[in-house]
C-alpha cells in the first residue's frame, strides 16, 4: 500500500489521506513541505523541501512544525555560494542547484488557510518569546499525498507582537518583475494578496488573534528525516 511520507513517525497511512478536500492528516503525521523554482530552465522543479511535523489538519486551517536541526533541501548558486550573497541583478539568473541542509536557529511554526494566497510563519527566540510573525506570499498550496507544494511570490511581511508590520523583500520583488519572472498582471495579485493580508493584520484577525504564540511542539515528535526522493512527482494533487 502506498501510504504518505512518515519516516519515523508510525505505520503509513493510506495515500488518499491527506490527498484530496474530504481527507486530512493526523496530528503526528509528517509530511514535507516544498516549493517550486521560478528560475529560468528550473522553472516548476522543487528546489526547496522541508520535513515537518503536522499539528492540525481541518477545512480551515494546516498547521505545520518545522522542528530545530531539520535536514531540509535548498537552492543555492552552482558554486555552492548562498543565493542571497549572490548580487540582486543576478540573483534569479545565475546558475543553481540544490544542496541538502539542516535548518539552523530555532523551529518554525507554518500555519496557512486552504485557497489564501499566504501563509503565516512563527517565530520565537530561545526562551520561546515570540520574535515575530511571517507573512509569506505564495500561490495556494496544492495538497498530494506527501505533502504541500507551492510557489514563493517574493515579497512578505513581518508582523511584531505589538501589531506593527512592514514589508520585506520589495527589492526582490521588484528585481523578479524586472527579469520577467512575474509579469505585470502576475504580481498586481501578489501586491493585492498582501494587502489583502495587511487588512487581516490591521483587524488582528486569524491566525494572530488565536494564540499560536502560545502554542508548544510535543517533545515525543522529535525531529522527521528528509526522504531520498524529496523531489518525487506526485501522482495527483488538489488545492
Amino acid at each position: 500500500m502506498t501510504g504518505t511520507y512518515s519516516p519515523g513517525g508510525g505505520a503509513a497511512r493510506p495515500a488518499a489521506r491527506g490527498g484530496t478536500r474530504e481527507a486530512h492528516w493526523a496530528p503526528g503525521d509528517r509530511i514535507l513541505w516544498r516549493y517550486r523554482d521560478h528560475a529560468p530552465g528550473l522553472r516548476g522543479r522543487i528546489h526547496i523541501a522541508r520535513p515537518v511535523t503536522v499539528v492540525q489538519d481541518t477545512d480551515e486551517l494546516l498547521a505545520v512544525w518545522m522542528a530545530p536541526g531539520t535536514e531540509c533541501v535548498k537552492p543555492v548558486l552552482a558554486d555552492g555560494t548562498p543565493v542571497h550573497r549572490e548580487p540582486l541583478a543576478t540573483r534569479y539568473t545565475a546558475p543553481r542547484t540544490t544542496v541538502r541542509s539542516h535548518w539552523f536557529g530555532g523551529g518554525v511554526l507554518k500555519l496557512a488557510r486552504p485557497g489564501q494566497p499566504w501563509s503565516v510563519w512563527l517565530f520565537w527566540d530561545g526562551d520561546w518569546r515570540l520574535r515575530n510573525w511571517y507573512v509569506n506570499l505564495e500561490e495556494p498550496r496544492t495538497r498530494w499525498a506527501g505533502g504541500v507544494d507551492s510557489v514563493d511570490h517574493f515579497l512578505d511581511i513581518a508582523v511584531y507582537p505589538d501589531r506593527s508590520w512592514k514589508w520585506l523583500d520589495e527589492d526582490e520583488f521588484a528585481q523578479a518583475q524586472r527579469i520577467g519572472l512575474l509579469d505585470r498582471h502576475q504580481a498586481q495579485r501578489v501586491r493585492d494578496a498582501g494587502r489583502a493580508a495587511v487588512d487581516v493584520v490591521k483587524a488582528w484577525g486569524a491566525p494572530f488573534c488565536d494564540g499560536w504564540q502560545d502554542w508548544r511542539p510535543d517533545p515525543a515528535w522529535g525531529v522527521p528525516v528528509l526522504p531520498e526522493d524529496w523531489d518525487r512527482t506526485p501522482a495527483h494533487m488538489t488545492s
